[in-house]
């Protein structure tokens, strides 16, 4: 028998349960890779299909606290670390709109549904809304990373992903607290409570995150310390948020850990990363990514396994209703605020086929399962036939999206031409990573024999080699740039923006050694963000003009008498 349970009942039960869902996730891991499958929906699909063995086989028992405290967070900090500043501050108000705007209606949108057409009351009806209004990005983001979609889109995606997990929690935590009995309800004090969990989780995030990439990772040359500091970072911020009222004396008083971890792994993907060594840098990204994936494995295959797929009939129109509800909803939030952004920052337009792909990739996962489960806490207020309907209907709609608009998103984002990774693209990263790698074994030869390791005769033979091999790719690249020479743009761009960051490294290097003064830091500084800045609006000019073209030909076809 195999046991999952979030407090545990024995440390060989609980060795051999993950030990078999590792081996269960890594065996659908290469079985999908082979199959050019999705790999989070085949995770969900073989969950479903393990929860037909004879019962007792596998027994799970997935607690909310599970989840939220204890699968999400690693999630959310090694999104967050990959996330660029720079580009999401170009399109936070966008991504705030989404998020923020996006999940209340979203959430009052939905429940409005519910209410109507299933007859549920209204405080649970909302909170229903508000935690199936948290979109999961991972298996787009995987498509995303795979084909190559565009920087903007996936910041657009990630983003709003990030911010709303958050945002839903708040509403779905402040609409159960009104489904008390006797308890009054002000939308401005529910407005105040929102404001100081949200932005108090965030304060509580951005500190710990500047601790840690300033005192830490800036001070600290050790790679394995500066990685488990990172871990106590990514769970920490989460439970002070969550525990901030205990800790003050306010025990009713809970932050949002779930935007403290956004907002500490951003710290550290734009600070922390920045200030440390370039071992320390690859062995926080191996593993958090190594973490990452074992996380994700674990959340898509208990989801299948929780989803219980033989009681979603009981509940039929109930999930129907509710899939027709989030489809509605998600189509006033990406075109209805979409259009509302254009107006309100005409420079930075969302295309239109940028819209298709956030509409259709807006998929339901962990954070609403989780929060779903979290409703068995307020059964004595809900009812058990309630909160029974509310996750029946939680787990339809997360089986839906997965499933259906899953398996889907990657034909819809070749079928608007978003793939930007073209053959001749492949071909110039290939060439590049050949060239970098003969250069890098070529420096590691020389230590070698500047040491004294590598005798002279070895190394004159094994550096003429990789001389003529450096020699024949750099002409391989030059030929294939010459034949497609808007790679050449990219490959200067991205250049230069990574010889501008080493600049401003440098200079705070020489503030810190004393070799220049603080005056003179912040000058120099200055000149470097604004080359930084030039290069950034370069950088999304062509993809920009892209957007407005875009719109203008999907304005004019719309036209009347227009021709297509």
């Amino acid at each position: 028998m195999l046991a999952v349970e979030a407090s545990g009942s024995g440390l060989l039960e609980s060795e051999v349960s993950l030990i078999v869902l590792l081996a269960v996730a890594a065996l659908v891991a290469v079985a999908a890779r082979a199959a050019r499958f999705p790999y989070t929906v085949a995770l969900v699909v073989v969950g479903l299909l393990l929860a037909f063995l004879p019962e007792g086989f596998i027994e799970v028992e997935v607690s909310a606290e599970l989840i939220l405290a204890v699968l999400v967070p690693p999630l959310l900090f090694e999104g967050t670390l990959h996330i660029s500043w720079r580009r999401f501050r170009a399109d936070l108000p966008a991504v705030t709109l989404l998020a923020v705007g996006g999940t209340l209606v979203g959430s009052f949108a939905v429940g409005g549904m519910v209410h109507y057409l299933i007859d549920i009351p209204w405080a649970p009806a909302i909170a229903f809304g508000a935690l199936i209004s948290a979109t999961d990005p991972v298996a787009v983001i995987a498509f995303f990373r795979s084909i190559g979609v565009s920087k903007r889109l996936t910041i657009l995606v990630e983003g709003e992903s990030l911010l709303n997990d958050g945002v839903s929690f708040v509403i779905f935590t402040l609409a159960l607290g009104a489904a008390v009995p006797g308890t009054s309800f002000s939308v401005a004090d529910a407005f105040g409570d929102f404001i100081v969990i949200a932005f108090g989780g965030i304060a509580v995030g951005v500190i710990m995150g500047y601790v840690v990439s300033v005192l830490i990772l800036r001070n600290l040359d050790d790679h394995m310390v500066e990685t488990a500091v990172t871990v106590a970072l990514a769970f920490g911020s989460y439970l002070l948020a969550e525990e901030f009222g205990v800790l003050v004396g306010f025990p009713d008083t809970h932050l949002s850990g779930i935007l403290a971890v956004v907002a500490a792994g951003l710290m550290v993907g734009n600070v922390g990363l920045q200030n440390t060594s370039p071992t320390t840098r690859l062995t926080l990204q191996n593993f958090w990514e190594f973490l990452s994936f074992v996380v994700n494995s674990m959340v898509f295959l208990l989801l299948g396994l929780e989803i219980s797929i033989t009681k979603l009939p009981t509940e039929a129109l109930a999930v129907v209703v509710a899939v027709l509800a989030i489809l509605l909803s998600r189509l006033l939030v990406v075109y209805g605020l979409g259009f509302l952004h254009g107006r309100i920052q005409p420079e930075r337009l969302i295309p239109g086929r940028f819209k298709h792909v956030m509409y259709w990739g807006g998929l339901r996962g962990a954070i609403s399962v989780g929060l779903a489960l979290s409703l068995i806490a307020h059964a004595d207020v809900l009812g058990d036939a309630l909160v029974s309907q509310l996750q029946l209907m939680t787990f339809g709609v997360v089986l839906f999206t997965l499933v259906v608009q899953g398996l889907t998103i990657e034909r819809l984002i070749r079928h608007l031409g978003l793939a930007e990774r073209s053959d001749a693209a492949i071909d110039q990263q290939r060439t590049q990573a050949r060239l970098y790698a003969s250069r890098a074994a070529r420096r590691e030869l020389e230590r070698l024999h500047r040491e004294g390791i590598l005798f002279s005769d070895l190394w004159n033979a094994m550096d003429k080699h990789y001389a003529t091999e450096i020699d024949v790719t750099r002409e391989t690249l030059r030929t294939h740039l010459q034949q497609h020479p808007e790679l050449e743009t990219d490959m200067y761009l991205t250049a230069r923006i990574d010889a501008l960051r080493a600049e401003r490294q440098a200079l705070q290097d020489a503030a810190r050694r004393g070799l220049i003064s603080e005056h003179v830091l912040e000058e120099l500084t200055l000149e470097v963000n604004n080359h930084l800045a030039a290069l950034d609006f370069m950088e999304s000019d062509a993809e920009q003009g892209e957007a407005v073209a875009t719109e203008a030909t999907e304005s004019a076809l719309d036209e009347p008498g227009t021709a297509p």
